[in-house]
């Protein structure tokens, strides 16, 4: 049985419907093995740190668990995959971000899908994960704001009606041209795309009875298919899911029988449900064929993320002092590890299944904004498509944009590419030797330096503040830059946060060697000492104190910004890294008490440092949703 927290049911009995909480009881059951596949992970964790490990392939003669499918046979191809529906053929470019805002009435809010579904964009994933805020009750407003939009509720279309002339305006001031020509037509144009939240996730507003959580996981993709798939399935348009942070072929095995289970409940085919697989995790890179092969019927596509991926690398690395990173802007999509991880998945999705079917591959994030100087602006979005140029070159069938106003600025390169998709594009077939495996963590030579130091704190404890205030998807940029309208903003969301930290914690514990002098009296040579953090710790804060309420809010500068640097500090200077930065800042969801911050800081510290346990559920649940 499960239990849905005080005051939410009521409110949201559009979302939360009869029908919707039946499925949730329905796949209830399946949360037990997803708990105790994450317990796997973690046990995986410690062990390849107490053994000095590598991540390592599968033995081919292996069965991938849930299935009857051997590994051999998943990375020969002989599984048979998805046909790529017509919706999804052409996705030049899929913007990114939440359906909702924080403590925002439903009008405004729902600008959020206006704007998405008239940007011209062929895709729009609506993140329920690392973009969207989870203060409040937002998780529940991004699904009843999804409903809206996809019935075409008279109130969605009139804020459509109104967004669409802003964007107009916009565009012909800097596009020399109107975008949306036909409002109403123009809705019908993108496929709509939600993102569930990962396996490793508890659900702030529904747990089971015994007080235990329950995954966020089988709540986003439940609530989304039951009060859309008639309506999506009546205009034509696909069931689409994107599926983050997934780390290895059973787990990807036990989201294909939750989705098949959905499917039988509410009465559709199996393998209706179509899912994109986002390539967040090094241990996933070495799965990828069976990854495609266990989630079968449903799976379209890869799409090569680059935050998360570095994040999951350095952690994966934690025990190895000689492993260190660069600065975080030399780790490109180019750099030593990043480019073979990218290279293993355009080959993975362009190798044939039994009825010689491929998949897509989408590829990264452009996180810039197209608001600054005419100088800065123009630098970076030359960037910003010479970076889909390349990908377009490597064999992406497109990419994700973090903002409506970049889809008519890197759509062009697939237009005048002409290919609805690269599907069957000829690459090698994917090997598994040792080569492989190095290649995946493979360092090179960049810099490592002072300035390097400070955006990455900088930015950590932005975000922080950030997630804090309800912003998980939020524009920021070093503090050294506010005011410097050369220097852009970029959309940033969770994953953000976690590879910054998760770089200062490599440089602080491994005491990594400085590659540049720096006029705070740092030499080329020098190692990131603690004397160094503490010092960049004052300053960098003291920084976002003195900032202007239009970079750091005045409101957050004596409640979520000080709990975002106890977070930092607790983080950053444990010797013992924790797995992921979103369970710190979960746990102080709508909690503005630094006291009370610091003792739920020092809760799951201690929970993890005692057994490995991850402190997940909503520790709030007991009080009345507002």
């Amino acid at each position: 049985m499960l239990e849905i927290r005080a005051g939410v049911e009521k409110a949201y009995e559009d979302v939360l419907t009869r029908e919707a909480v039946a499925a949730l009881e329905a796949l209830a059951s399946f949360d037990v093995d997803r708990k105790a596949l994450m317990a796997a992970r973690t046990a995986r964790r410690a062990e390849r740190a107490r053994t000095r490990q590598r991540i390592g392939f599968l033995d081919p003669k292996g069965v991938i668990p849930r299935t009857r499918i051997t590994v051999q046979d998943a990375r020969d191809g002989n599984f048979v995959g998805s046909e790529i529906p017509g919706d999804l053929q052409r996705q030049w470019i899929q913007g990114t971000g939440p359906a909702a805002r924080p403590n925002t009435p439903v009008n405004s809010s729902l600008r959020n899908i206006a704007y998405a579904l008239l940007s011209g964009a062929d895709g729009w994933m609506f993140d329920g994960e690392d973009a969207l805020g989870q203060v409040s009750t937002m998780s529940l407003d991004n699904q009843r704001n999804l409903k809206l939009a996809i019935h075409r509720d008279p109130l969605f279309l009139r804020v459509a009606e109104q967004v669409a002339a802003e964007m107009n305006q916009w565009s012909t001031g800097f596009l020399k041209r109107p975008i949306v020509a036909d409002w109403g037509s123009q809705l019908a144009f993108t496929t709509k795309i939600f993102r569930a939240r990962g396996l490793h996730l508890d659900d702030r507003h529904v747990r089971h009875a015994d007080g235990a959580g329950f995954s966020a996981s089988i709540v986003d993709a439940t609530l989304y298919v039951v009060n859309n798939h008639q309506a999506l399935r009546q205009s034509g348009a696909s069931l689409v899911l994107y599926l983050p942070k997934i780390q290895t072929a059973e787990e990807a095995a036990l989201w294909s029988d939750i989705l098949t289970a959905l499917e039988s409940h509410v009465g559709l085919p199996t393998g209706t449900i179509k899912v994109y697989v986002l390539v967040e995790q090094i241990e996933e890179c070495f799965q990828l064929m069976e990854i495609r092969a266990a989630l079968g019927l449903h799976f379209v596509g890869f799409n090569t993320g680059r935050w998360d991926y570095i994040n999951s690398v350095s952690d994966a690395m934690a025990w190895d002092e000689r492993f260190v990173n660069p600065n975080i802007d030399a780790i490109t999509m180019t750099y030593g590890y990043m480019r073979n991880y990218e290279d293993r998945v355009r080959r993975a999705v362009n190798t044939p299944d039994q009825l010689g079917r491929c998949a897509l591959w989408q590829g990264g994030m452009e996180p810039n904004i197209p608001v600054g100087s005419e100088a800065g602006v123009a630098s970076s979005m030359k960037r910003a498509v010479g970076g889909a140029e390349r990908e377009q070159r490597e064999g992406a069938s497109g990419k994700w944009v973090a903002h409506w106003k970049m889809v008519h600025i890197v759509r062009p390169v697939w237009e005048k590419a002409g290919q609805d998709n690269q599907l069957g594009r000829p690459f090698p077939r994917l090997t598994y030797g040792p080569a492989d495996a190095d290649g995946l963590m493979l360092l090179e030579e960049a810099p490592r330096t002072v300035r390097g130091a400070r955006d990455l704190l900088s930015v950590a404890l932005q975000y922080g503040n950030a997630f804090g205030q309800g912003l998980q998807a939020a524009a920021l940029k070093p503090a050294d830059f506010f005011g410097n309208d050369d220097v852009l903003y970029l959309m940033e969301d969770m994953a953000t946060g976690e590879i910054r930290l998760s770089i200062l914690w490599e440089w602080l514990h491994k005491r990594a060697v400085l590659t540049a002098d720096d006029d705070i009296g740092v030499k080329a040579g020098d190692r990131f000492t603690p004397e160094l953090w503490s010092q960049l710790l004052i300053e960098e804060y003291h920084k976002l104190l003195e900032a202007d309420n239009k970079d750091v809010f005045d409101v957050s500068k004596q409640t979520t910004l000080p709990i975002a640097r106890a977070i930092v500090e607790a983080y950053v200077m444990d010797p013992m890294k924790l797995p992921w930065y979103i369970d710190l800042l979960n746990i102080n969801l709508d909690n503005h008490d630094l006291t009370e911050a610091k003792r739920r800081i020092r809760l799951l510290v201690d929970a993890f440092r005692k057994d490995g346990t991850r402190v997940t559920e909503n520790l709030d649940f007991a009080k009345v949703a507002t």
